[in-house]
């Protein structure tokens, strides 16, 4: 069998009598058996290590100890302070070097680090730029001086506005403030959900026009594969609204023409990366939309699976959850590829709030109901026991983001992430990073540091990691055959990772 986590059948009988009422002091080796019981079912517990996993347990358990005895533990900061810390850590140099298998909940729009958009494609000819009235910025690559619109009333010459103001470092800066959260003090800045997610949503936004340029395009997204690829991350599902990409005389090609790209690019990077699985594509449309709106692009996304199946894995719906129109409102669109007798794999963010109770805290349930493969962040599952229930039975896994969560304000202290619930009882789940360059990250690595360290705490070990690590192949989108492939690729990758490090 694919991927075979080492993980035996818990008996009908549960260990419940062990932990039944006594009178004086309980027996030692009852509850020895009981603690074991609880390490078993936690997520990696199945695992069993080899002699030479179980050193490199060892010394990450001695790792672990010593960084959460310290002063300043980082998950249980802000990641922006965190950060330099985090980059200090051992554990997580060791996590940059391990095999990661797959991203699996990442947008298109946030892909590529800000630091290369700014220092590169900021500085190609034919750039033009403008300051909005909401102090956010539009960027339009154009043969001829755009024509002023309803955001835009004066487009200005990147190339002549650096010349004009002279500090090109200084601008740079102003400009990455613009494209990311990134910020010294971001409880001042943010002081609620409401503003964090509103400079998020300028950000994609503001950062559209550079990325939808169709020859900036294919550079972004071998980019986006390269930075993946340097942090051992060997497969990628993107999420993207395929935004309309347009050519310098102003010339738009149509989600066929992007998807085609995005295949040839990938075949691209695979030829001079052989150690590299591939990418796959997950529609994806704002939850703003009315439900006419979202029935056309479900009827869209089934004709683009069946021109590009190998490149379409699915469909989603995005945006603030909170703030958004919930599953349930688009159950006519959703409900199409059924009536229609085609299938069309769901991966709904879900879960992606704490307001309990709400029509939104439903969308956990709904995303069920509508056989979803994956729920995207799951934040709320905790709190939905029959759901739970569900999806591990369906073996339906939670792509957790535990950076996104915390700089997005559901979560303050890492160690406080309903994730904690779900992974000591090892419900499937695989580790993302949902907006990496809004938070100025790259790769897995740092959420893979705070699931490891943070929310999994001490009880977390090697054998937590290789699930992980191996769940991202798992219950990705892609065929048995290729599951197959790239868990055999993995474990190449893992067993070297061992070997070296033990």
């Amino acid at each position: 069998m694919l991927i075979s986590i080492c993980r035996a059948v818990v008996t009908c009988l549960p260990l419940l009598w062990l932990a039944s009422v006594t009178d004086g002091v309980p027996d030692p080796a009852k509850r020895e058996l009981l603690m074991r019981e609880e390490t078993f079912r936690q997520t990696g517990g199945g695992v069993a290590l080899t002699a030479a996993e179980q050193k490199l347990d060892a010394h990450l358990r001695g790792l672990k100890e010593k960084e959460m005895a310290a002063a300043q533990f980082p998950p249980a900061m802000h990641f922006f302070k965190a950060k330099p810390l985090i980059q200090k850590s051992p554990i997580f140099k060791l996590l940059q070097q391990m095999p990661k298998g797959g991203a699996l909940h990442v947008h298109s729009s946030s892909l590529v680090s800000v630091e290369w958009l700014v220092k590169n494609v900021t500085y190609r000819p034919h750039c033009y730029i403008c300051f909005t009235w909401d102090n956010s910025v539009r960027f339009l690559f154009s043969d001829r001086q755009p024509f002023p619109r309803w955001d835009c009333f004066y487009w200005q010459l990147l190339e002549t506005l650096r010349a004009k103001i002279g500090d090109a470092a200084g601008f740079d800066n102003s400009l990455i403030q613009h494209l990311t959260l990134v910020t010294v003090d971001p409880d001042g800045e943010y002081p609620s959900q409401d503003v964090v997610w509103e400079k998020f949503e300028k950000v994609f936004i503001a950062t559209a026009g550079l990325i939808t340029h169709a020859p900036v395009l294919r550079e972004y997204l071998y980019k986006g594969l390269a930075e993946l690829h340097l942090d051992n991350v060997m497969y990628l599902e993107l999420r993207s609204g395929l935004s309309r990409t347009y050519e310098l005389d102003g010339t738009v090609h149509d989600k066929a023409w992007i998807l085609k790209t995005f295949q040839e690019v990938t075949k691209k990077f695979k030829a001079g990366h052989p150690d590299f699985l591939g990418a796959r594509i997950i529609i994806s449309v704002h939850r703003a939309l009315e439900v006419p709106a979202v029935k056309a692009a479900v009827k869209e996304a089934i004709q683009l699976q069946k021109e590009f199946p190998d490149v379409v894995a699915g469909f989603d719906l995005v945006g603030r959850e909170d703030s958004g129109r919930n599953l349930w409102y688009f159950r006519e669109a959703l409900s199409l590829p059924a009536d229609l007798g085609v299938t069309l794999p769901y991966f709904f963010h879900a879960g992606e709030t704490d307001s309990e109770g709400t029509d939104v805290d439903q969308n956990i349930l709904d995303a069920l109901l509508f056989n979803t493969t994956r729920i995207g962040h799951g934040y709320a599952l905790a709190h939905h026991p029959l759901a739970k229930e569900m999806s591990r039975k369906r073996n339906v896994a939670v792509e957790l983001c535990p950076i996104s969560n915390q700089v997005l304000k559901l979560v303050s202290d890492l160690r406080n992430h309903p994730a904690a619930v779900l992974m000591s009882e090892g419900h499937p789940m695989v580790i993302s990073s949902d907006d990496p360059s809004l938070f100025g990250t790259t790769g897995l690595s740092y959420d893979f540091y705070e699931a490891f360290v943070g929310i999994g705490g001490l009880k977390a070990n090697l054998g937590t990691l290789k699930e992980l690590s191996v769940n991202s192949i798992r219950y990705s989108s892609l065929p048995a055959h290729l599951k197959e492939a790239g868990y055999a690729m993995w474990k190449r990758k893992w067993d070297a990772f061992i070997s070296a490090h033990s």
